[in-house]
């Protein structure tokens, strides 16, 4: 058994004593070096912990089978901590976790924010990008790591300059400081509240499915505004589902796919590659930089990817061997849709359809354009979606 010790700012004074017990019956204490040296000398072997963490954790672990350890973490070990680490590498039976109050918690309550309403982005070991998709018009925002410079900075590149930003430092400590984010120096243990105030001019973008075109960076290959909607509905996102996005062209229906929640994950295929490229572009525009983006002709391309819960075949669907491949790798329950413009990828998608079943629809949208001095409607290339789940089958 191990145990897995929260530690704040205070240090050994604000521990509990359930805690401070484990720390003293100890024969290993393991922790960063700044948690160590919180600790009062004892017995203990002081290990620090490897660098880089992961691959060094399992023999860190194995060297000391027979001993008792005690592993350091700040605040909270399974809030964004070491502890949710150890659970995927050992299981919940092997840990006992003696948490102290979460950075959320101190931050909230500093605030005088209400805990429930508060999103929390973590940028440490991710991408500044991931910020993007959280800020909304009033939305109140917790930020774990990155620099004050680098999240204003972003939230003025994202249209939100107007934002109130504040920098809680050393919470606990009797070093703390609570600051507006132009006073504030920099600190190794801080996190940076973000009251989300919007620029004017900006317009948010909504998590419902169906951005504007305009908020995609494309070439004409873009799954356009109304027939996305649609096909993200029939895709039907759930939290922690992966997507396979095949011929992902500018990347949208993967990007919104994520964005419909931050557990959902997506893979974009797409055979050239400055499309591909420009898919990575767009993901880390839109808050979602974590999209991975495989460049590649389907289906050779799709050889070795994780079984997706979904898949959308956006272009390619007459090229041999495509739809039999995302069928077979779809988990039973899945969802599959396939659009097509041309007369031969419609031809294909209705033999599919009769095979499969499912739910087979043809949109047709037409927008307002002028006409000389008049406006008259102008319609667009007609879409057909099929859509099946492999479970109905």
């Amino acid at each position: 058994m191990i145990t897995v010790v929260g530690i704040g700012a205070d240090g050994w004074d604000g521990l509990a004593p359930q805690s401070r017990q484990a720390l003293a019956a100890a024969d290993v204490l393991i922790g960063s070096r700044r948690q160590l040296d919180l600790v009062p000398p004892s017995g203990a072997d002081r290990v620090p912990l490897p660098s880089p963490l992961l691959p060094g954790l399992p023999a860190l672990l194995d060297a000391h089978t027979d001993r008792a350890v005690c592993v350091l973490a700040s605040g909270d070990p399974m809030f964004y901590g070491i502890g949710a680490t150890l659970t995927r590498l050992l299981g919940a039976g092997r840990l006992r976790v003696l948490p102290h109050l979460s950075s959320l918690t101190l931050a909230c309550a500093r605030l005088g924010w209400p805990v429930e309403r508060v999103e929390v982005v973590s940028l440490v070991g991710r991408p500044l990008a991931a910020l993007a998709a959280a800020l909304a018009p009033g939305r109140r925002v917790l930020v774990l790591g990155g620099t004050t410079s680098e999240v204003t900075g972003l939230l003025q590149a994202c249209g939100y300059g107007a934002s109130r930003v504040t920098v809680l430092a050393d919470l606990g400590s009797p070093a703390e400081s609570v600051l507006p984010a132009e006073q504030a120096p920099q600190s190794a243990l801080q996190v940076i509240a973000v009251e989300c105030g919007a620029e004017p001019e900006t317009v948010p973008l909504s998590r419902v499915p169906g951005l504007p075109d305009t908020a995609f960076e494309h070439d004409g290959q873009l799954t356009k505004r109304e027939i996305r909607a649609v096909s993200l509905a029939r895709l039907g996102p759930l939290p922690g589902e992966l997507l396979w996005d095949v011929g992902a062209g500018a990347g949208s229906i993967a990007i919104e796919w994520m964005r419909a929640h931050p557990s959902c994950t997506a893979v974009a295929i797409e055979s050239r590659a400055e499309r591909a490229e420009r898919v990575t572009r767009n993901a880390a525009a839109l808050g979602v930089p974590a999209l991975r983006v495989v460049t590649g002709r389907a289906p050779d391309a799709l050889s070795g990817l994780p079984a997706p819960d979904a898949v959308f075949v956006g272009g390619g669907a007459t090229v041999p061997g495509l739809l039999e491949t995302c069928w077979t790798a779809l988990r039973p329950g899945g969802r599959l849709v396939a659009n097509a413009v041309t007369l031969e990828s419609e031809a294909l998608v209705g033999q599919w359809y009769a095979k499969l079943g499912g739910d087979l629809v043809r949109l047709s949208v037409q927008r307002a354009a002028p006409v000389g001095g008049f406006t008259g409607w102008r319609a667009a290339m007609p879409v057909t979606v099929w859509a099946v789940r492999k479970d109905s089958a």
